[in-house]
């Protein structure tokens, strides 16, 4: 079976599982990953090799533009106290950690023992949040683990490097010393000025079928340029898409963000899909090359490093917890998070795509590749499956479930976000100005809590669709007909199909029933 077919075949079974995944409220990466370990069984199943490089840029360059663009910066200065102890502490604490079991158990040089630490550190948000969207837990809670994972990424990745550099220089001198002070003062200014230059093109072909792609190829030229002059390019990607997304509103249309938010959402869902493949895949010929005796030490170092992983985790996530609370108590404050919100934190500590990547982008050469890379798999299969698929009963256990608080709340931010449209309208005499009042103070009944508003946004809902329902109609008979051409036809059905996507959301109408 050829790497092509082999993807399909993935890909389509990958489909299957988000589907099921979706209905039993579990992580899809959980799904993925018991996939690849499938993959690893599965006899004649063909082994592909990436360089290095290529498999970073790959994987990593635009899952890490996708997290960095999405980031409020309002959300580091807010939660920049646990944000900095979970994403760089937790990861800095784990990194060691990890580097001193493999330093002292499996044998590895200080350095390469470093790199696995990096490897295994940063705990994926993906899978988490694939539970968070349809569970709906404290909004702070829910807000760091979200925030945490660019941070988490970020960390991890420039140990990475800086170890790797090490490792492959064989000792810290003065022209590698140099390389790392430059690396990421010189990454940071790059990914500004390239999101600077770029900011005029990015306008240019805003709306056009090569906006999309241009982005992708701006995301991978980012990361190799960087990576071509020694800076680093994780913090490059960063400081791109952070540059580019406070400007967002001034070079992007509403259509651009809406094909972009599916094209990326589409794009990271299949690099995760060939990095278990490719993982899957790499395990097999190891597993497959080891002497059963080695293949028992390798797995039992490989569950040391999953403890330590889970371990560390829970205490940086409830010491930090414990001390803040005395700290807050002392000055007369309320506590800022409960001890169940730290034991969900702690959690929320799945791996998965980074720790995949990297795992899979070292060196050939690496010492006791086999032995680093069956570890970084396992602590992605152990983490995932475990706690993945028992994250909802965890946060029903917890008490943590606010599923039933979640609809009430966003229905009244549709209302604020209704009566900003209404108060914009106030003086406006004008007939269309009558119209669209009607339909912003129908979104505003979202708000109150009578049966008549209910029903009201009912009628509304159905009397709207229904009309769009018989535009789209006659659109299909100017088509059949042949008084519209295909560019014409795609430009009219887009325009209704706005219109249908601006009725308000089915949800909104069941607020009462919840």
């Amino acid at each position: 079976m050829s790497f092509f077919e082999s993807l399909l075949l993935l890909l389509l079974v990958a489909v299957v599982l988000l589907q099921v995944s979706r209905r039993l409220s579990v992580p899809y990466p959980s799904m993925l990953a018991m996939a690849g370990a499938a993959v690893a069984l599965v006899p004649g199943m063909p082994y592909i090799s990436l360089e290095p490089e290529t498999a970073l840029a790959l994987f990593i360059a635009p899952a890490l533009l996708d997290a960095a663009f999405d980031f409020p910066i309002g959300t580091a200065r807010r939660f920049w106290l646990p944000l900095l102890v979970f994403a760089i502490g937790g990861v800095v604490v784990t990194a060691a950690a990890v580097a001193f079991a493999g330093w002292a158990v499996a044998g590895l040089p200080i350095a390469a023992a470093l790199v696995l630490g990096a490897v295994v550190a940063p705990p994926d948000a993906a899978a988490a949040t694939a539970v968070l969207s349809s569970m709906a837990i404290p909004r702070t809670t829910d807000t760091v683990l979200r925030g945490e994972s660019l941070f988490n990424d970020a960390a991890a990745l420039l140990i990475f490097d800086a170890a790797l550099v090490v490792q492959s220089a064989g000792n810290v001198d003065a022209p590698v010393a140099l390389h790392l002070a430059l690396a990421v003062p010189g990454g940071v200014l790059f990914g500004i000025l390239a999101a600077r230059l770029t900011r005029p093109l990015t306008r240019f072909v805003s709306g056009t079928l090569g906006g999309n792609l241009l982005q992708f190829v701006q995301t991978f030229l980012v990361w190799i340029i960087a990576e071509r002059l020694g800076l680093s390019a994780v913090l490059a990607i960063v400081a791109y898409a952070m540059t580019l997304a406070r400007s967002s509103e001034a070079i992007s249309s509403a259509r651009m963000r809406v094909q972009s938010y599916a094209v990326w959402s589409a794009v990271v869902f299949v690099l995760n899909v060939m990095a278990f493949l490719l993982m899957g895949m790499q395990v097999r010929g190891i597993v497959g090359g080891m002497p059963a005796g080695h293949l028992g030490e390798a797995a039992l170092f490989a569950l040391m490093v999953v403890i330590i992983v889970v371990v560390v985790r829970f205490a940086i996530c409830i010491g930090f917890n414990r001390l803040h609370a005395l700290y807050e108590r002392r000055r007369g404050r309320p506590e800022p998070a409960s001890i169940n919100q730290a034991l969900l934190t702690g959690w929320c500590g799945m791996r998965g795509l980074v720790t995949l990547a990297t795992a899979f982008a070292l060196p050939m050469d690496f010492p006791q590749r086999d032995v680093v890379v069956l570890t970084a798999f396992a602590v992605v299969l152990a983490t995932l499956v475990l706690q993945g698929l028992t994250l909802t009963p965890i946060i029903r256990w917890l008490g943590l479930d606010r599923r039933a608080e979640g609809p009430r709340e966003l229905a009244v931010f549709r209302g604020q976000i209704a009566l900003a449209g209404l108060s914009k309208l106030d003086g406006a005499v004008e007939a269309e100005a009558d119209l669209l009042r009607g339909k912003f103070q129908l979104e505003r009944q979202v708000m109150t809590a009578g049966d008549g508003a209910a029903t009201s946004l009912e009628t509304y809902r159905r009397l709207a669709l229904a009309a769009i329902a018989a535009q789209r109609e006659a659109l299909e008979r100017l088509r059949a007909t042949y008084q519209v051409n295909v560019d014409e036809y795609n430009l009219l059905l887009e325009e209704i199909d706005w219109r249908e996507l601006s009725v308000l959301p089915e949800d909104a109408r069941r607020i009462e029933e919840i």
